[in-house]
């Protein structure tokens, strides 16, 4: 399937540059959160990854590919591509290109082909997603990665009627199956003690302020199944606590936990007390 992609205009100049694969990752490839600079924290917890959102804070995705060859990466935040703000099924969005050995950090919401505009961490009711109206998917960051379909050689025998490898290959895969309509039934909500929805204080995405960033139309080739994904939840601390990720530090069973059975110390001598 060839679908349309963007790469960053400075894609020369990354070739080369690299960053040490300590974030969410999959065979290689990752997906980093960074916030002023540095990667943020990330803690396992039942089978998922968590990054605490800072409040107010802008921050960046920085995605890496490993391999030698180009990828294309679909990337959403809050459900939504962050070229194009759509929602549709990973194999179908618009995606960044990455050349071999290349790791780009993506400052926020593209909203032209040189501007975009910068991601920040806030309430849900002051959210992109909130402005655009569906906010199902907030507190998530997902990254997919694509390998390029590789070219097989067309035959030279002048046989009539003869087919590429990939022309092959297409009639067996055959057209993908459309995906399933989505329900549009209301999300409940519950009340807090400001009395208004809970789920409005969580924290999703904001669109923020203009930053320089120039992308470039390219084509790309894709394989029909992804070669890696990754993907992040995000909460404020107090929702980090509550779902047992964190443990407040001033917690009584905070400081049970850093109790030991031995500590490094001596027998009391009573004749020092003298």
């Amino acid at each position: 399937m060839r679908i349309r992609t963007v790469a960053a205009t400075l894609f020369l100049g990354l070739l080369a540059a690299g960053s040490p694969l300590t974030a969410a990752s999959k065979d290689r490839y990752s997906l980093t959160v960074i916030v002023d600079g540095c990667e943020a924290p990330e803690y396992e917890h039942a089978g998922r990854i968590y990054v605490e959102a800072l409040r107010g804070r802008t921050f960046a995705l920085r995605v890496s590919n490993p391999t030698s060859e180009r990828v294309a990466v679909a990337l959403s935040v809050d459900g939504r591509n962050v070229i194009d703000a759509k929602r549709t099924p990973a194999d179908e969005a618009t995606k960044w290109v990455l050349g071999p050995g290349q790791t780009i950090d993506i400052p926020g919401w593209q909203v032209s082909g040189e501007t975009s505009r910068r991601f920040f961490f806030t309430e849900t009711s002051r959210s992109y997603a909130r402005w655009l109206g569906d906010t199902r998917n907030v507190g998530t960051i997902e990254a997919v990665f694509f390998r390029e379909k590789r070219r097989w050689p067309l035959p030279v025998d002048g046989q009539v009627g003869a087919t590429s490898r990939d022309e092959r290959a297409g009639e067996a895969l055959g057209e993908a199956a459309p995906p399933r309509a989505e329900s549009a039934a209301p999300q409940k909500s519950v009340e807090s003690r400001r009395g208004r929805p809970e789920t409005n204080r969580f924290a999703a995405t904001g669109i923020g302020e203009k930053t320089d960033f120039a992308v470039a139309w390219v084509d790309f080739d894709e394989e029909p199944r992804p070669a890696a994904r990754i993907a992040l939840r995000y909460e404020f601390r107090r929702e980090l606590v509550r779902l047992g990720v964190l443990l407040w530090p001033d917690d009584a069973l905070a400081a049970r936990e850093r109790a030991r059975g031995f500590e490094p110390s001596y027998a009391p001598d009573p004749d020092r007390r003298r």
